[in-house]
C-alpha cells in the first residue's frame, strides 16, 4: 500500500511589496511620531481614527491609479455582497466621516491622524504596498488663511524634526495648472476633456523622477518604462508639449509667479489661481516664513485627482547615494493640498477642506540619512542567572528596576553556559548586565558590567590573559544601590 504524502508545508514568505519592521526602526518611528503629533496639537488639531476598510462607493472615483485594471485599491465582499476595500489614503475616510456626522461636528473641523494605508500597485525599490502615514486637515473653512496655514504646519514640522535647513515647502495651484492646459486647448470644466486633463496632469508630476524627455513622451504619445510596461500618454502636439514644458520648468519664487500671470491672464481659473498663491505668499510672509522655507514652485502638481486648488509639497535638498552609487536629492517627504470636492460627494453640497500629509517611512528614512536617528541603547538590562535555585531572588532584582522605570528582564535560555547570557544581552542591545554569584550575595553586592563600555574597552586589549586581567568595565556595587548605578550606566551611553 503506497504511503499517504504528508501535507505540504507553507512556506515561509511575505507577500509582494509589504516588509517587516523590527524594533529599532519601530522606535525611531515612534520617536518622530511623537515630534510630529506635538506640532499638530500646537496647531490646535484633534486625533481621530477610522476603519481600515471603506466601502468601495465611499472611495468612489477618486482612487490612486485610474489607469490600472485594478484601480490600485485590495478588495473584498462581505457575507452581503457588499464590497469594501482598503483605505488608499487617509483623506477618502475624513471625507465619509465628516459627511456621516456633519450635522454634529464644530466647523471648521480641525483633524489629525496617523496609520497605514495600502495600494495595489507594482512594488519596487523602496515603494511598498503598505506604508503609514500621518495627515493634518481642516474642513469647512474655504479662507485662503487655511491652505496658508497647511504650508507653516509642514515647514514647523520639517524644523521639529531638525530637517529646518534641509527642507523647502514647494506651492503650486490646481487653478494655475488649469490655466495653463486651457491656454493649450484642454478645457478644465469639460467632461471630455477629463482624462486628458488627468493624463497630463500627471506627467508633469513625474518631472522630478524622469526628466523633460520622459514628460514629453507622456505628454505626447506615451512611454513604455523599463520593465516593458507601456503608460498611454495625453496625446498633444509639440507646440502645446513645448508650452507645459517650459512653464514647469520656468523656475521658483515670486518673480516666477508674476510672470506665470502674464502666461495665463485670459484664463479666469488661471488668474484666480494666481491670487489665491499670492495671498498665500503673502500670509506666510507676514507670519516670517522666508521664501527659503515656502516657495511658488510650477512643477508641483500632486497627482491624486482631487485636487482643487493651492497644492503644496515638501522637498529635502540633501543628496544621499543611490543603488548605482550616485548622489541624487532625496526628494519629497510630504504633501497636500485644497480638496473641496470630496465630502460634496455625500453631501450634495459644497464643503471646503485642505490638508497636509507626511509619508512617515520616507522622512524616516531622510533622518537616518542625516544621522538623526537616536542610536543610543534601548535594549533591556539583563539580570543573569548564575544559579537556578536563585531564580526568586533574581526576580526581585528585576523588579526593582521595573519599579523605577527602567527596562529589564531575567534571562530566561538555558543558564548553563554564562557566555551564552552575555551573548544574548549583547545581541538584545543591552547596556548593562547584573550578575549576583554566592560570592557577591554573601558579600551584599552585585556585579553590573557595562556591555558598551566594554566593547570599546575590548578593542584596546590584544590578549585573552590580558583581557581577564582588566575586565573591562565591570564593577562590583552594593546591592541595595542597584538602580541608583544602573541609571548612571544608562545615562552614560544616551544620545
Amino acid at each position: 500500500m503506497a504511503k499517504q504524502k504528508k501535507d505540504a508545508r507553507p512556506t515561509a514568505r511575505l507577500p509582494k511589496g509589504l516588509r517587516d519592521i523590527e524594533a529599532a526602526e519601530l522606535r525611531a518611528q515612534s520617536a518622530m511620531i511623537d515630534k510630529i503629533r506635538a506640532v499638530y496639537e500646537r496647531y490646535g488639531f484633534e486625533p481621530l481614527e477610522t476603519p481600515a476598510f471603506e466601502y468601495t462607493d465611499a472611495l468612489g472615483k477618486f482612487l490612486p491609479d485610474l489607469d490600472r485594471p485594478n484601480e490600485g485599491v485590495f478588495s473584498l465582499q462581505d457575507d452581503d455582497d457588499q464590497w469594501l476595500s482598503l483605505r488608499y489614503d487617509l483623506t477618502a475616510p475624513l471625507a465619509r466621516y465628516v459627511a456621516q456626522n456633519f450635522q454634529t461636528l464644530t466647523k471648521p473641523f480641525r483633524r489629525y491622524a496617523v496609520g497605514p494605508v495600502w495600494r495595489n500597485e507594482k512594488p519596487g525599490p523602496g515603494r511598498f504596498r503598505q506604508f503609514l502615514q500621518f495627515d493634518a486637515d481642516t474642513v469647512g473653512a474655504d479662507s485662503i488663511a487655511a491652505d496658508a496655514e497647511m504650508c507653516m504646519l509642514a515647514a514647523d514640522t520639517m524644523a521639529a524634526l531638525g530637517l529646518g535647513d534641509s527642507a523647502v515647502v514647494k506651492l503650486n495651484s490646481r487653478k494655475v495648472l488649469d490655466g495653463i492646459l486651457e491656454s493649450i486647448g484642454i478645457d478644465p470644466m469639460a467632461e471630455s476633456a477629463a482624462k486628458k486633463r488627468l493624463v497630463a496632469l500627471r506627467a508633469i508630476d513625474k518631472l522630478d523622477r524622469l526628466g523633460p524627455e520622459g514628460v514629453t513622451l507622456l505628454l505626447g504619445e506615451g512611454r513604455k518604462d523599463d520593465s516593458g510596461d507601456f503608460t498611454e500618454g495625453a496625446g498633444l502636439g509639440p507646440q502645446a508639449i513645448d508650452k507645459v514644458l517650459r512653464f514647469v520648468t520656468s523656475g521658483s519664487g515670486e518673480g516666477s509667479l508674476i510672470a506665470v500671470g502674464d502666461v495665463i491672464k485670459d484664463s479666469a481659473i488661471g488668474r484666480e489661481g494666481v491670487a489665491e498663491l499670492m495671498e498665500i505668499t503673502k500670509l506666510v510672509g507676514a507670519a516670517g516664513y522666508s521664501s527659503e522655507r515656502i516657495c511658488f514652485d510650477p512643477s508641483i502638481v500632486r497627482g491624486l485627482e482631487y485636487y482643487t486648488g493651492p497644492v503644496l509639497e515638501v522637498d529635502l535638498t540633501l543628496t544621499i547615494e543611490n543603488e548605482k552609487g550616485e548622489l541624487v536629492r532625496f526628494g519629497s517627504v510630504g504633501s497636500g493640498g485644497r480638496y473641496d470636492g470630496l465630502v460634496e460627494r455625500f453631501t450634495g453640497q459644497k464643503v471646503p477642506a485642505t490638508g497636509f500629509s507626511v509619508g512617515v517611512s520616507r522622512l524616516q528614512a531622510a533622518l537616518q540619512a542625516l544621522g538623526q536617528v537616536d542610536k543610543s541603547a534601548s535594549g533591556p538590562v539583563i539580570v543573569t542567572v548564575m544559579e537556578k535555585d536563585r531564580i526568586a531572588d533574581y526576580q526581585k532584582m528585576v523588579q526593582q528596576l521595573r519599579s523605577a522605570g527602567i527596562r529589564a528582564e531575567l534571562y530566561l535560555g538555558n543558564p548553563k553556559k554564562f557566555g551564552k547570557q552575555l551573548e544574548y544581552a549583547d545581541k538584545r542591545g543591552s547596556p548593562c548586565v547584573i550578575i549576583q554569584g554566592s560570592d557577591e550575595r554573601d558579600a551584599g553586592e552585585v556585579t553590573l558590567k557595562d556591555l558598551i563600555e566594554g566593547a570599546e574597552a575590548a578593542k584596546q586589549i590584544e590578549g585573552h590573559e590580558e583581557w581577564k586581567e582588566a575586565r573591562p568595565a565591570q564593577v562590583s556595587v552594593k546591592e541595595k544601590d542597584l538602580v541608583e548605578e544602573v541609571r548612571k550606566i544608562i545615562a552614560r551611553h544616551k544620545g
